[in-house]
């Protein structure tokens, strides 16, 4: 699930791609921006992944899953409950916010 790329400027960039079912049954590949842990559980930052480099049309989307484990398989799965959704995505508003110097808007 992990490959290499090379950017623009000659830096290598390791980043990690796994392929998801949506509800209609198509496969879609996204890439793993970040994992985190909140209160005991993980949780991950994906971005649709796209070979085309000229393709911006989801670039800026993000898609947070639970880590979830089945009878000793681990699987991704949606979080359904809004209050552990919006506690999710504070932590890792919080987490970009530190590692981007992102300072919001007052």
């Amino acid at each position: 699930m992990s490959d290499t790329e090379k950017m623009n400027n000659d830096e290598e960039y390791d980043y990690e791609l796994i392929d998801l079912e949506d509800e209609e049954g198509n496969t879609v590949t996204f890439e793993v921006f970040y994992r985190l842990e909140v209160d005991g559980s993980f949780y991950y930052a994906l971005t649709p992944y796209s070979e085309d480099e000229n393709n911006e049309s989801d670039e800026d989307e993000i898609v947070f899953l639970k880590e979830m484990e089945n009878n000793g398989e681990k699987y991704l799965d949606s979080i359904d409950n809004d209050e552990e959704y919006k506690r999710v995505g504070n932590a890792f508003f919080e987490l970009f916010s530190q590692m981007f110097d992102y300072e919001e808007n007052e």
